[in-house]
């Protein structure tokens, strides 16, 4: 597939990725792609977010590739089990959010996730029932890289290993990504209708 034949649905973690990111970049230079939008990006809860992914999924025309970032990549792996089968053709998952350790996590603009009260916690381990890419930093403050290979060994999810890359996002400089439109666009030739 290419991006032209799917629709891309931008699932973005807490605070909904800033203008700079390379979510929102996407969004803006990907035709097919849009953001999955929520009520509360700051204030992430459980089963708002994944009623807003399934919607945005089961509404869409074509088929659908989610493209999540950090929380949101938590909020895709609750999504698998609720989502009826057929409705998504593949996940890029980035820089997942461990959710079980949001205890030790650093405190974000003076916001602290609970992972269990947010509803989050325990992140689900069933295997994804679409194809998967999960890509890993061997240095983020949000999830170590043991976790992120139990991850995609979990849900059947092709690990990429990123090196030292950080949480993968505009403090990270990860503005553009062109290493992660390259892996995007490898990740969707594998895909079929």
């Amino acid at each position: 597939m290419r991006t032209s034949d799917v629709d891309i649905l931008i699932v973005p973690g807490r605070s909904g990725s800033g203008p700079d990111h390379w979510q929102s970049r996407w969004e803006r230079t990907l035709k097919t792609a849009r953001r999955v939008e929520q009520e509360n990006w700051e204030e992430p809860e459980r089963e708002a977010w994944v009623s807003r992914i399934i919607e945005a999924a089961t509404q869409s025309t074509r088929p659908v590739v989610l493209v999540a970032h950090s929380l949101g990549v938590a909020a895709v792996a609750h999504v698998a089990s609720r989502i009826p089968k057929g409705f998504l053709s593949g996940a890029f998952l980035v820089a997942p959010a461990d959710v079980d350790a949001a205890p030790g996590w650093p405190e974000t603009d003076g916001f602290q996730l609970d992972g269990i009260n947010s509803g989050f916690a325990p992140l689900p381990l069933a295997p994804l029932p679409f194809p998967s890419v999960l890509i890993a930093s061997s240095n983020d403050q949000y999830c170590s890289l043991d976790r992120a290979k139990a991850f995609a060994n979990a849900w059947g999810s092709t690990l990429v290993e990123a090196g030292d890359v950080g949480h993968v996002n505009s403090e990270s400089g990860h503005g553009p990504w062109p290493e992660g439109v390259l892996r995007f666009g490898t990740f969707l030739s594998t895909l079929t209708d």
